[in-house]
């Protein structure tokens, strides 16, 4: 569900008369066909501000409407993603903050602290000079006068200015004319309720209650009302040991098996399978065992969630998980995983063992634990070996035939499209460029698929290459997993515009693809899965699911 509300830091540490405001860069995003920023972890400010469009700014864990008359605004060492729809106009800032300290001024973001008193979604009111100051900031920017871009800071501090003069709640028609509704939904949401009902209680017509209601809470009311039942028997399942019927009757849904398809759909496994893997508390300790569970129909108790590092899982399963772990780069905050499993009661912790002893010792402490070779097997003797230990055999053994003719579909369909083109997967991180090919892009991509690889090496490796060796490798169709932080994104903004990229053969023939690191980068039965889904839409335009 959208956030509506406004995040604030209102702090009496900040002292606008000692601060100053630097811009290191600004985008004007001008979209025809939709566009997005992938969840980055920022190391600077960032301002966005809608011109014209829709779409939505993720900050953490919240998730926001983009709004017109509105600036979004996110710290340091926040993780912020943008989806933008097709039509939109947006302008996007990065800036510092500087503070005055003694005698000198010291930046804010690289101090650790987060101190600057907006953040999340800022409404403005009146809004009329809001897209006439980002205008000029950007005539300003883009000037070849030294003098007009050193003018285009004082333009931007005014725009701070503006925003935090003029901030304000949202406009009382989004909230009153709604409010009614929302809250009568949340609780009658067993009933009956059409869109003409819940429009007489907002006084407002049906259509125009539609467009309210996507607009400020961005899905529409029948979607939330749906949310909001299948949540509930969510509830209901982990709570009680009541028979399917019973639950569906109790959230609005008179007719069982229509209840079952409608959960199947947006939860991914059947209420059956979902009230079985409620009644046993098992913690995935890494984000790849989280994905051999979900090929088993189970969803764990516990397991690593982030919008950035587990990004298919936080935004499918984050209200089904309870309690979600760190998944920082790639188990840094292991202690802290470790202290939150340490309150919980729990059936048993799965994991890779490829941990620190000290890390295994504290585990072992808290539930029985069962370790997955991680080098020694591979993924589809890992998915057995975790089935095996769960009495979930057959369901294995089903899922990996569903995976094989899969595969066999997703090969010939590929074959028709790629032929026999040839495939680089290069992967850009700071400003460096290597050809990358990790073991789910071994096993999967090249044996499974069977695709062509340009490289001449085989199995897994991670080796720096230059321009020069690109060229020479000439291959038909390049593969990008572009790492999303600033240094990385920046270097790839002015690589794609030099010339010995441009000259490159898949670039010239537009093949150049940017993958995900989810699921790209995770070796798991589930992840895997997703590849072939996403290799079929990348290369053939079909979407499986």
């Amino acid at each position: 569900m959208a956030q509506s509300e406004m995040i604030r830091q209102e702090t009496t540490e900040f002292a606008w008369d000692r601060s100053f405001f630097r811009m290191r860069e600004m985008q004007f995003i001008k979209e025809e066909n939709g566009w997005q920023i992938e969840p980055q972890l920022t190391t600077s400010h960032v301002l966005m501000i809608v011109k014209d469009g829709q779409g939505h700014f993720m900050l953490n864990s919240h998730r926001y409407r983009l709004r017109p008359n509105t600036a979004y605004i996110c710290s340091p060492d926040d993780t912020y993603g943008i989806e933008i729809e097709a039509r939109s106009k947006m302008f996007l800032f990065k800036f510092d903050v500087f503070q005055r300290k003694g005698s000198r001024y010291e930046c804010l973001s690289h101090h650790g602290e987060c101190l600057f008193p907006l953040q999340g979604e800022i409404p403005v009111f009146p809004a009329d000079r809001l897209i006439l100051l980002c205008d000029e900031i950007y005539d300003h920017w883009r000037s070849e006068d030294e003098l007009e871009r050193f003018r285009c800071q004082l333009a931007f501090q005014q725009l701070l200015y503006y925003i935090m003069k003029h901030r304000s709640p949202l406009p009382k028609e989004s909230r009153t004319s709604l409010e009614a509704a929302k809250n009568y939904m949340e609780r009658y949401f067993y009933e009956n309720l059409t869109i003409e009902q819940l429009a007489r209680i907002s006084n407002v017509s049906p259509k125009y209650f539609v467009d309210l209601f996507k607009k400020t809470y961005g899905m529409s009311a029948m979607d939330y009302l749906t949310e909001l039942r299948l949540n509930k028997a969510k509830r209901l399942m982990a709570q009680s040991d009541a028979k399917l019927r019973d639950i569906a009757h109790q959230v609005g849904y008179h007719d069982e098996f229509y209840f079952s398809r409608k959960f199947k759909k947006k939860v991914g496994v059947t209420p059956t399978a979902y009230m079985k893997s409620r009644r046993r508390k098992i913690a995935a300790y890494t984000s790849p065992i989280t994905g051999q569970l979900l090929a088993l129909k189970i969803i764990p108790y516990a397991a690593p969630l982030h919008p950035k590092w587990t990004a298919y899982y936080y935004k499918m399963y984050r209200d089904d998980i309870s309690v979600p772990l760190s998944a920082y780069r790639k188990n840094q905050h292991w202690e802290s995983k470790i202290e939150t499993l340490s309150h919980e009661q729990l059936d048993v912790i799965i994991s890779t063992d490829d941990l620190k002893t000290m890390e295994k010792e504290r585990l072992e402490q808290i539930a029985p634990m069962f370790y997955v070779p991680w080098i020694e097997k591979n993924w589809r003797e890992q998915l057995m070996l975790t089935a095996e230990f769960l009495g979930e055999e057959k369901e294995a053994e089903s899922w990996l035939q569903m995976y094989e003719r899969k595969v066999k579909f997703a090969r010939q369909q590929l074959k028709q499209e790629v032929g026999e083109d040839t495939f680089l997967v290069v992967r850009i991180s700071n400003q460096h460029l290597y050809a990358h090919c990790n073991r789910s892009i071994s096993e999967v991509f090249y044996q499974d698929l069977q695709m062509n690889a340009a490289y001449p090496k085989r199995g897994t490796y991670n080796e720096p290459i230059t321009l020069d060796q690109l060229a020479q490798i000439d291959m038909d169709r390049l593969l990008l997993l572009i790492r999303q932080e600033e240094e990385t994104l920046a270097f790839w903004n002015q690589l794609q515009y030099s010339l010995p990229w441009q000259e490159l053969k898949a670039v010239r023939h537009q093949q150049v693809y940017v993958l995900s690191s989810d699921p790209w980068m995770e070796y798991s039965a589930y992840a895997h899965d997703r590849m072939i889904d996403e290799s079929l839409k990348l290369f053939s335009g079909i979407c499986p699911k």
